[in-house]
């Protein structure tokens, strides 16, 4: 192998596992959605163990981070994008976990909220597949994901002032808190993914 094709292969790796990992949290929000519609606990772990797959695949990016010169894109992107992508994560599995602690049950908010945020991992997924052989296309997947993280803080105001203006009682109070709480996790994934799509937005800026 020539020193030239060894560098096409570190790039190579690089992107891959960028598309590894939001993969995996494409994977992790898919579960979270199922765990939505029947309430199976198991699902709610699932989503857990996906977050700590993701967890080995964000250290292996570091690491390569660590050894390595030339890498496709500046290494401050390479780590920022894997940085945001594994906070979407993070905050998915702690939706699930915040519900099965709080005792709550997914309302047709949370459900338009948690399709939303699929969707914009998605557009991420699909800028990040995209970027090196076609990075105009990547952009315009950063900008839906960016216009899908407008409409879920849309959702998320209209989720607590709806919830909260309509409890009667103190437990009513007690209870809307709980929904907040979990709003709160699912909006700030959702604004993890956005600034996933300014990395890229970034990157694309500085390649083309």
């Amino acid at each position: 192998m020539g020193i030239r094709d060894l560098f096409k292969s570190r790039d190579a790796l690089f992107l891959q596992m960028l598309v590894d990992q939001s993969a995996k949290t494409l994977e992790a929000i898919e579960e979270l959605q199922r765990y939505l519609d029947s309430a199976d606990r198991s699902l709610a772990r699932r989503v857990k163990e996906i977050e700590t797959e993701a967890d080995e695949l964000r250290r292996a990016v570091n690491r390569e981070l660590n050894r390595t010169f030339i890498t496709p894109f500046d290494p401050e992107d390479i780590y920022a994008l894997s940085r945001t992508i594994d906070e979407v994560i993070d905050y998915t599995a702690t939706t699930a976990e915040e519900m099965e602690i709080l005792g709550i049950r997914a309302d047709d908010y949370l459900k338009q909220m948690i399709t939303l945020e699929l969707e914009g991992a998605r557009e991420v997924h699909l800028a990040i597949v995209r970027l090196k052989d076609h990075p105009n296309a990547a952009g315009d997947h950063a900008l839906r994901a960016r216009s899908l993280e407008n409409r879920v803080e849309q959702l998320y105001r209209l989720a607590v002032a709806d919830t909260l203006s309509s409890a009667q009682n103190v437990a009513d109070v007690v209870k809307a808190l709980k929904y907040r709480e979990v709003y709160r996790h699912v909006s700030n994934a959702a604004d993890r993914f956005a600034e996933a799509a300014d990395v890229v937005n970034h990157i694309v800026v500085k390649v083309t």
